[in-house]
């Protein structure tokens, strides 16, 4: 997929201020470690993160994700009135139905024409949004959309815990630490078509790919099912993720590269999904990557799913790593699988 007329204007995010740090997370299940002799630093020894966000309990999605968009809508200058779509892409959802984009245009005052909806794409939500306002932008439909997600962890991660001593096995152990590196955050991007654009950060292309026969190797959801009951359960079959998703990702990032017509080198930047110090040092080692282009937050944000990726990239931008020019990798894998990369021109 190519792109000659948008660009992203802007990107804003909002972080919680209660932090929680790995040992706080893993005290709690002290039963379980002394009963099978495990060492205290188990989670952050094997992923590497420290400490991550948490939102108050009972958060609203729609209220954090329009803060972040009311951000990003002004840092880009667009009004409400401007704003041909919004789509919602995270994970965490405030209910089945409406959408909570809904929430979040009714915030903002987007109102009258503008396409209102969630998409859901694992950890790749907001790039699917991206991509799904840039078509509309490089149709001609409209001149400007946000895209814009929330995500919340405690939940998840204190039904883990409450499992995982209530299990009392190694097993579940095992196939639930990863879902303890979660963090909570928001996020959202404004992309403009070219002529009403004041950054002319374009957005130049990207490729996908899906290997959705590994879909049952992660999970997410109700401990039941949908309808189900309403326990949440994250289990992860971790090697697996890492040995499928890095062949995904290779095979995508070859297409990514004919796509745009670049080389390895030619990725000055790299911002990859944020799920731990594992797999993105085997992901970039397998693309090629050097590790000084690479930014990374998931030593003290942990995994915000689909927050993560397009919080990275504006934090990056703020401390300088990214410059003006700079081309771009947003390099993307989510539960499905599915891979999804896109390159921007800084």
């Amino acid at each position: 997929m190519r792109w000659s007329r948008v660009c992203v204007e802007a990107i804003a995010v909002d972080l919680p201020d209660e932090r929680v740090t790995s040992a706080e997370l893993e005290s709690r299940l002290a039963p379980l470690y002394e009963r099978y002799r495990l060492g205290m630093g188990q989670l952050e020894s094997l992923s590497g993160v420290r400490e991550r966000r948490f939102w108050p309990p009972n958060p609203c999605m729609a209220e954090h994700a329009a803060r972040a968009g009311r951000q990003a809508l002004e840092e880009a200058g667009v009004s409400p009135e401007d704003v041909g779509a919004v789509v919602y892409g995270g994970v965490c959802r405030d209910d089945l139905e409406p959408a909570t984009a809904c929430g979040v245009a009714d915030r903002l005052g987007i109102r009258g024409s503008a396409l209102v909806l969630d998409v859901a794409n694992a950890c790749l939500g907001v790039l699917t949004g991206m991509v799904t306002v840039a078509n509309m932008i490089e149709l001609g439909q409209i001149k400007a959309g946000l895209v814009i997600s929330a995500e919340s962890a405690r939940e998840i991660a204190g039904d883990t815990i409450d499992r995982m001593l209530q299990d009392n096995t190694l097993d579940t152990w095992s196939r639930c630490l990863a879902s303890l590196t979660g963090g909570s955050g928001a996020v959202a991007v404004v992309l403009t078509e070219a002529d009403f654009s004041f950054t002319g950060r374009a957005l130049l292309g990207g490729a996908a790919l899906a290997a959705p026969e590994h879909h049952r190797i992660a999970r997410w959801g109700p401990r039941e099912g949908l309808l189900g009951q309403t326990s949440w359960v994250m289990e992860t079959d971790a090697p697996a993720v890492l040995e499928h998703g890095v062949v995904l990702g290779r095979r995508t990032f070859e297409v990514f590269l004919r796509e745009l017509g670049w080389r390895v080198s030619d990725v000055e930047r790299a911002i990859c999904h944020q799920v731990g110090k594992g797999h993105q040092e085997l992901i970039l080692a397998t693309l090629g990557i050097a590790p000084e282009r690479e930014y990374a937050t998931y030593s003290t944000l942990g995994n915000m799913g689909t927050v993560a990726l397009p919080a990275t990239v504006a934090l990056a931008a703020q401390d300088g790593f990214i410059a003006p020019g700079d081309r771009v990798g947003l390099l993307g894998i989510g539960t499905g699988l599915n891979c999804l990369m896109l390159g921007m021109q800084w």
